[in-house]
C-alpha cells in the first residue's frame, strides 16, 4: 500500500512538474515624472529572459524572449497622446505559442511582437528574479498574473525564461485548454505554398470552426502574378488566426469578425499585384444593417498599434456570411463590421423626397378629412369613420416626420426622447388603420352581413391601442433618441432625427416586435385582399374602363399599406431604384389616398351617379362592394 502510494505521488508529481505556462503577464503602475515620456524597446530572440524597468521618463522592455521577433528603438509616448500627469498603469503580456509580446498602457494597446506560429521552440516560465532597490520614481503595486508581488516602487524587475519544444507546448495545450494555441484551430494554423517555375496559383484554406448556428473558415486563392512579385523567396506561408486579442483591436465604431490570415514570403514586400490574391471569408451571419468592408493591417507603416485600413483592397458581398476580399499586396487581413448602421446612398435626394411628399401629403390629407366630414353629413355609409381616421392619422404621421430633423437639430437628445415615442405612435397608429381597412373591406366583400360597430370601437383601435406599446417602451427608456442617419457621400455629416435607437439591442428587438411584426401582417394581408378584390370587380362593366381599374387597385393598395412591402425588396441590381420608389410611395401616400377619393367621385358625377352606384347584378355581396368604390 505504501509502494502503491508513493507511485501515485510521484505521478501527480511529474504530471505538475511538466505543466509549462501557456501564457503570462505582468502588470504594474509606473510612476514618473513630468518630463516627455518615452518607451525603451530592445527584443531579440532567444530565451534569457526579460527585463522591465521603469525611470522619471522611460519605460523599457529588454531582454531576449522570441523566436522570431527582433526590436530595437525608442519610442515617444507623448505623441500616442500619453500625458506626463498621474502614474500609468500597464500591463505586459506574453504568448509563447505565437511568439505575441503585447503592452496595454494608458488604456491602449501596443504590439511589440506580432503574432505568428511554428516556431522550433518557445520561451515560457518566467520565473521572478532578484528585486532590485526601492525608488522614487519606477514600477509599484505589481503583480503576475493574479498573484501579487509588491506595492514598493522598485526600478525594475527580472524574469529569466527556461526553453521548450514547440511540439512539447502544443502537446500540453492539446491536454490543459479547449482553447488550444497551437497549429491547430481555433487560434493559429500555418499553410506553405512553394513557389515553382510552373507555378499557376493555388487555393489555401483554414480549418472550419464549429460556432453555435454557422461554420467559419477562410479560403486564399494565390495568383500566378504572386511567383512574378516574389524574385528571391520560394514559399509563401499563409497564417490563420481566430480570436486573437491583438488582432481583435478595431476602431471605435468597428469591430473585426474573429478571423484573420497573415500571407507572407520572407525577407520580401509584395505590394501591387497585377493580378489580386482572393480571400474568402465565410463568417458569421452580419445583418445588412451594417456595413462590412476588406482590411489590411500594414506592420511598417503602423508598427506599435493595430491600424485595420481599407487601402488596396476590394470588397464583394456574396451574402449575409460571405465576403470576398481582393488585394494587391501581402500582410494581415480581416473583415471590418461597422457597429453603426450601413451609410445611406443618395441621402440628400432621399431626404429632399420625403421632405416634399410629406409636406403634399398633409396638406392631401387636411383636404381629403374636410371632403370626407362633408360627406359624412350627406351619407351614414359605414366606410366613411374608417377613410377619416386613416387620414387623421397619416396627417399626424407626415406632420411629425416632416419636422422630426429641425427638433433633432434645436432640441438634441431630451427633445427627442418624446419626439421619437410620438413618431413611433403615429407610424403604428397609421398601419393599424391600414388594417382595419383590410378587414372592413373583406367583411363588405365576402359576408353576407357587416358587423354595425360604433365609431368609437375603431377609434379606440386605431388611436387608442397603438399607445400601449409605445408608452411601455417610454417607461423601460432607452428606446427613443436622437440617431444619426450617415450618408455615403459625406460621413462626417449626418442626418440627424429622432426616432428608435437601433444601434441598442433593447430598441431594435422593440422595432422587430412592433413595427416589422405588424407590417409584414400587414403587407401580406393588404396583397390577398387585393387579390380577392380583383377577383371580385374584374367582371364588373366599370372594369372595362381603364381609368377606374388603374384608380381602384392603386387606391386600394395604398388603403391597405401595401406600398410598405417595398421596404421588404433588397435585389442588389434594382436596390436603389426600389428605395427610390419605397420613399416616393410612401411619402406621398396621402396624396395618392386624396386623388383616388376625389377621381373616383368626380368619374361617378360624370356618370350620373349611376355607373359606379349601381348593382345591376343583383348580387349582395357585388353592391356591397360598389358601395365600397363609391365611398
Amino acid at each position: 500500500m505504501d509502494n502503491l502510494k508513493l507511485t501515485l505521488f510521484l505521478i501527480i508529481l511529474s504530471t505538475v512538474s511538466s505543466n509549462n505556462d501557456l501564457d503570462w503577464n505582468f502588470c504594474g503602475t509606473w510612476r514618473h515624472g513630468r518630463d516627455p515620456l518615452n518607451l525603451n524597446l530592445n527584443i531579440s530572440t532567444g530565451c534569457k529572459g526579460i527585463d522591465i524597468s521603469a525611470n522619471e521618463n522611460v519605460l523599457s522592455v529588454t531582454g531576449r524572449i522570441t523566436a522570431q521577433c527582433e526590436r530595437s528603438e525608442v519610442i515617444s509616448l507623448n505623441q500616442l497622446g500619453l500625458s506626463s500627469g498621474g502614474d500609468i498603469d500597464f500591463c505586459l503580456y506574453w504568448e509563447p505559442l505565437l511568439d505575441q509580446l503585447k503592452l496595454t498602457l494608458g488604456g491602449q494597446t501596443l504590439a511589440l511582437c506580432w503574432p505568428s506560429s511554428l516556431q522550433d521552440s518557445c520561451c515560457t516560465d518566467l520565473t521572478d528574479g532578484p528585486k532590485t532597490k526601492i525608488t522614487t520614481y519606477g514600477i509599484f503595486n505589481t503583480r503576475i498574473k493574479t498573484d501579487h508581488i509588491t506595492n514598493d516602487t522598485l526600478m525594475a524587475y527580472n524574469f529569466n525564461g527556461g526553453a521548450i519544444s514547440y511540439s512539447e507546448l502544443c502537446e500540453q495545450a492539446n491536454r490543459e485548454s479547449e482553447d488550444n494555441k497551437c497549429a491547430e484551430p481555433p487560434y493559429a494554423h500555418r499553410s506553405e505554398a512553394e513557389l515553382k517555375e510552373d507555378f499557376r496559383g493555388r487555393s489555401i484554406t483554414s480549418p472550419a470552426i464549429e460556432g453555435r448556428s454557422f461554420k467559419s473558415s477562410i479560403t486564399i486563392h494565390l495568383p500566378p502574378a504572386l511567383k512574378q512579385a516574389a524574385k528571391k523567396a520560394n514559399k509563401v506561408a499563409c497564417t490563420f488566426f481566430k480570436n486573437n486579442s491583438l488582432l481583435q483591436e478595431g476602431h471605435k465604431d468597428a469591430k473585426p469578425i474573429s478571423d484573420v490570415v497573415e500571407i507572407t514570403v520572407e525577407n520580401e514586400i509584395i505590394k501591387d499585384l497585377s493580378e489580386p490574391i482572393t480571400i474568402d471569408f465565410y463568417h458569421e451571419v452580419v445583418s445588412e444593417r451594417h456595413s462590412r468592408r476588406c482590411v489590411s493591417w500594414d506592420t511598417r507603416k503602423d508598427s506599435l498599434q493595430v491600424n485595420w485600413l481599407d487601402d488596396g483592397c476590394e470588397t464583394q458581398h456574396r451574402g449575409e456570411s460571405h465576403t470576398v476580399c481582393l488585394c494587391n499586396h501581402l500582410t494581415y487581413f480581416t473583415v471590418l463590421v461597422d457597429l453603426n448602421p450601413a451609410p445611406v446612398r443618395h441621402l440628400a435626394a432621399l431626404t429632399a423626397i420625403t421632405y416634399l411628399g410629406c409636406a403634399v401629403s398633409v396638406i392631401s390629407c387636411v383636404a381629403l378629412i374636410v371632403y370626407l366630414c362633408r360627406k359624412r353629413r350627406r351619407s351614414k355609409e359605414q366606410s366613411l369613420p374608417i377613410h377619416l381616421g386613416l387620414a387623421v392619422s397619416l396627417a399626424f404621421l407626415s406632420l411629425i416626420f416632416f419636422f422630426t430633423g429641425i427638433m433633432a437639430n434645436v432640441g438634441g437628445e431630451s427633445v427627442c426622447t418624446w419626439v421619437g415615442a410620438v413618431l413611433h405612435y403615429a407610424l403604428l397608429s397609421s398601419f393599424l388603420w391600414m388594417g382595419i381597412e383590410v378587414l372592413h373591406t373583406f367583411w363588405l366583400v365576402y359576408m353576407l352581413f357587416t358587423p354595425h360597430l360604433k365609431p368609437y370601437i375603431w377609434i379606440l383601435v386605431g388611436f387608442v391601442l397603438p399607445a400601449v406599446p409605445v408608452v411601455i417602451m417610454a417607461a423601460v427608456g432607452n428606446i427613443y433618441g436622437m440617431i444619426e442617419v450617415t450618408p455615403s457621400d459625406d460621413p462626417s455629416n449626418p442626418y440627424k432625427m429622432c426616432w428608435m435607437k437601433l444601434n441598442e439591442h433593447e430598441a431594435w428587438l422593440a422595432f422587430c416586435l412592433t413595427n416589422i411584426t405588424l407590417l409584414a401582417l400587414l403587407v401580406s394581408s393588404g396583397i390577398v385582399m387585393l387579390f380577392l378584390v380583383y377577383r371580385q370587380i374584374r367582371t364588373r362593366e366599370e372594369w372595362k374602363q381603364n381609368r377606374v381599374a388603374f384608380l381602384s387597385i392603386w387606391g386600394l393598395s395604398c388603403l391597405f399599406g401595401t406600398t410598405w412591402g417595398l421596404t421588404f425588396l433588397k435585389v442588389e441590381p434594382l436596390s436603389t431604384v426600389i428605395l427610390f420608389l419605397s420613399c416616393i410611395l410612401n411619402s406621398f401616400q396621402g396624396f395618392f389616398l386624396m386623388l383616388r377619393f376625389c377621381m373616383l367621385d368626380w368619374m361617378r358625377k360624370q356618370a350620373g351617379g349611376s355607373s359606379l352606384g349601381s348593382s345591376s347584378t343583383g348580387s349582395t355581396r357585388q353592391h356591397m362592394l360598389q358601395a365600397q368604390e363609391k365611398s
